[in-house]
């Protein structure tokens, strides 16, 4: 998350809360209140969640220059080389970051972080064998999985992707706790009337349903899945949660 973002954020929570100014929410923006507790807004009680419109599991990619095929192989040769094998991020406390901790603590390995400053040349070097694996949303690295340049080990969720058919999920893998879907969603400053937040979720949902709609989302590799504005809040007060433990266990500090 940048300062571009963080600015935004707190520009909509301070807005009139009329229906025209909204926010486009996705898993960083709950990863911020952990992370940076001095937030001069709160992310649940300073906005209404209006809608949820697509989501993609996050995946463990490693470079093709390894040895190995299943995470299995991949877990046993980090076991085998303590501390010589590395995983890239765009930064501390970036998604990046938290999803390659969420899996070192469910595979009981500790790769050792390099934080880049943005994902692009951890893609470079991850695919050059400079680094040895990669959390991210499957959308980011969906055409280098197919086009050979980086291998998918494990998907980050309860089911396999429909995008990834032959990658292992977490439950397959028995990677219990390593569930962690990128996200995207819409948010009006708190006090936005009820009823402009029922038009505006049924508004967005209809958009999001059409076939050119669900057509462009899948061309970015994302799943549309409209909720309603409770489900809405209740993700993100959840994930917020769940952010903040990780967090804190993993000793994150932000650059």
């Amino acid at each position: 998350m940048g300062a571009g973002g963080l600015i935004g954020w707190n520009a909509v929570a301070r807005a009139m809360p009329d229906g025209y100014t909204l926010l486009t929410t996705e898993m960083s923006f709950t990863i911020a209140p952990g992370l940076l507790p001095e937030l001069p807004f709160d992310g649940y009680k300073d906005f209404a969640h209006i809608i949820t419109v697509a989501a993609a599991p996050n995946v463990l990619v490693v470079t093709p220059h390894l040895p190995v095929k299943t995470v299995q192989e991949f877990i046993a040769l980090a076991k085998a080389k303590p501390g010589a094998m590395y995983y890239g991020s765009g930064g501390n406390g970036t998604n990046t970051h938290l999803g390659a901790e969420l899996f070192n603590s469910a595979a009981g390995i500790e790769l050792v972080h390099v934080p880049y400053k943005g994902a692009g040349q951890v893609l470079t070097d991850l695919m050059a064998g400079q680094v040895q694996a990669l959390v991210t949303s499957l959308s980011t690295v969906l055409p280098h999985i197919r086009s050979g340049k980086l291998r998918a080990l494990v998907v980050a969720s309860e089911s396999r992707s429909p995008l990834l058919p032959d990658v292992p999920s977490a439950k397959d893998a028995n990677l219990p706790g390593f569930h962690m879907n990128f996200w995207v969603g819409f948010a009006a400053p708190a006090g936005t009337p009820q009823s402009v937040v029922k038009t505006l979720n049924q508004t967005i949902a209809a958009a999001v349903n059409t076939p050119n709609g669900r057509h462009r989302f899948a061309e970015l590799g994302l799943t549309p899945v409209t909720d309603t504005p409770e489900q809405a809040t209740e993700k993100v007060e959840s994930e917020i949660k769940r952010w903040s433990h990780v967090v804190k266990s993993a000793g994150v500090k932000p650059d």
